[in-house]
């Protein structure tokens, strides 16, 4: 007699709204930045120092850097979204919101570079305290947007003289899918570190 297989439980695929903020659309933002969060800190949780600064050749990024560079993004965009200010402005408050300064991740890097000196040696608990540190910011300031916040459009300078019209739902957005991409390069990134002996 065939044995009976077993049953498998559902897996939880949701995300979930808690509403701790003033607009829905904001916790929904802040819902799926959490689940990227989730997904790419237990990806890389494994990461050992050396490989956190592996880079497949100079000039690019390593792992490191990118979670690195995710942190100070997401609180330099939440800056610009709460205050409306310029790149410059944004960048000079932020070493007092992340407690370190904005170019830690070397990016963007120069060609044939190796990783920044200032990360070497970082563990994988440290990078977790700086992504904590930012998503802490990006929740406490955006827990008093309505959704009549999102909507209006202001001019954004970029630092080379170009003006964008941005308004905050963009900005969001933005965050999210910057952090996203990232996490895919980490996922490669483990790849090539794992198939480096083998080439």
């Amino acid at each position: 007699m065939p044995k009976p297989k077993p049953k498998l439980k559902p897996e939880k695929a949701l995300i979930l709204i808690r509403p701790r903020v003033r607009s829905r659309e904001v916790a929904s933002f802040l819902a799926q930045l959490d689940d990227q969060s989730r997904r790419m800190l237990a990806d890389t949780a494994s990461c050992n120092t050396a490989e956190l600064a592996w880079q497949a050749k100079p000039g690019q990024n390593t792992i490191g850097m990118l979670l690195a560079h995710n942190a100070l993004v997401e609180a330099f965009w939440l800056l610009v979204a709460a205050r409306r200010c310029s790149p410059a402005e944004a960048i000079a408050r932020l070493s007092a919101v992340m407690g370190v300064e904005f170019d830690l991740d070397g990016i963007p890097m120069p060609a044939a570079a190796k990783p920044p000196r200032g990360l070497a040696g970082w563990t994988m608990a440290r990078y977790r305290k700086l992504h904590d540190r930012a998503r802490a910011f990006a929740k406490r300031t955006a827990r008093a947007w309505n959704d009549a916040y999102l909507d209006p459009s202001f001019r954004y300078v970029r630092m080379n003289g170009q003006v964008r019209i941005l308004n905050v739902r963009w900005i969001l957005y933005h965050v999210l899918e910057h952090q996203a991409g990232h996490y895919g390069q980490m996922l490669l990134l483990r790849h090539q570190y794992r198939d480096r002996a083998k080439q």
